[in-house]
């Protein structure tokens, strides 16, 4: 006998649609596109995300992109081995960020250590440093005390970063509803169950507030360093707090990486951000490696006005379980978020042209 509908289970669920809407392709960005927040490294796994550079340059062709920010560029040896295999081989079309060595945190003179790094990175060819969520959540010093963003001895980072200029892009915290209890009100239940160690709540954990707290204290206080946010500045759940850091620090940028799924949800507020801080949006994707796909569902979200489709092939969704609505930004909006911004923001960039004939861009 088939189970009575009343006893169907949630996850079982898959409702279709009644909804006629549009469907737009869009194929072509209004500017060569800059994924500035990817990962093409072998961190972690000891294996490359993008193991054939050569197809992944056919596909950033295909696609529309100019150039991809990587940032697994770690330092010293494995810095170099990302810059031989993606700068160096395609200059233009690749731009890697650096990593500190944060398991350096046990021994006293650490934040001395980041920064000599840093400048010891930056001088081989890095483009940038990525800072991650492990900071504040389980990075401990010698006294086994958790190390926030905001902590002084990291003061000798920020200086080095200021002289040489790069961004800083920088993940804290993590969704707010990661913060949260698990139980049946939380919205993003299906994902922490597949990925339990997402989940932040407890005593062991800081609360997301003083995460933000730290990284917008570091933002405040060094307004010669180059900030970028990523995801939406670690709260798209809030564009009202993310659109007051966009006010106060002229420093600072943001990028979408992986949050279309937030901001396509809320779309007039997240219009209305880009349009009061038209050069400060970045696009990202976090895609590793990316698709042609990939890239045209970020298109259609910042440039269709399609209403109620998903924002992932996937079933579930990943993030949850509700559709997105595009932005429809004007050509020239849309160029400065998928482009534009970053080639002014990033000074690895700066002297990239925005096509590359030969890739035939």
């Amino acid at each position: 006998m088939p189970e009575p509908l009343a006893e169907i289970r949630l996850r079982d669920f898959a409702p279709v649609s009644m909804l006629t809407t549009a469907t737009t392709t869009v194929t072509d960005p209004a500017a060569p596109i800059v994924d500035v927040h990817n990962h093409l490294g072998r961190r972690t796994t000891g294996v490359w995300r993008a193991p054939d550079p050569a197809a992944l340059i056919e596909t950033m062709d295909a696609a529309g992109v100019a150039t991809i920010v990587n940032l697994d560029g770690e330092w010293t040896d494995e810095l170099e081995a990302n810059l031989d295999r993606y700068d160096r081989r395609y200059p233009g079309r690749f731009v890697t960020f650096a990593r500190v060595d944060w398991s350096d945190t046990s021994t006293p003179g650490w934040g001395d250590r980041m920064a000599a790094s840093l400048t010891d990175s930056v001088r081989r060819g890095a483009a940038g440093v990525k800072l991650w969520k492990d900071i504040g959540l389980r990075i401990r010093d010698e006294n086994s005390e958790l190390v926030f963003l905001d902590d002084d001895r990291l003061e000798p980072l920020w200086v080095a970063l200021a002289e040489s200029g790069v961004p800083a892009l920088i993940h804290t915290a993590d969704p707010a509803a990661f913060f949260q209890p698990l139980d049946h009100r939380n919205e993003r239940l299906e994902e922490l169950l597949r990925h339990p160690d997402w989940h932040f709540h407890g005593p062991e954990f800081p609360p997301l507030e003083r995460l933000l707290d730290a990284f917008e204290a570091v933002v405040a206080a060094h307004p010669q360093v180059r900030f970028i946010g990523a995801h939406v500045g670690c709260l798209a759940e809030n564009l009202d707090w993310v659109e007051g850091m966009l006010d106060r620090y002229p420093n600072y940028r943001i990028d979408i990486a992986a949050r279309i799924a937030e901001l396509g949800r809320q779309p007039r507020r997240t219009r209305a951000l880009i349009e009061r801080h038209p050069d400060r949006v970045l696009l990202g994707t976090d895609c590793a490696p990316p698709e042609i796909d990939d890239y045209r569902m970020y298109l259609r979200f910042l440039a269709s006005t399609d209403e109620a489709f998903a924002y992932s092939s996937e079933e579930p969704p990943p993030t949850g379980r509700w559709t997105i609505s595009g932005l429809g930004l004007p050509d020239a909006l849309a160029a400065q978020v998928e482009g534009d911004n970053a080639r002014a923001f990033i000074p690895a960039l700066a002297a990239t042209p925005p096509r590359n004939s030969d890739a035939g861009l």
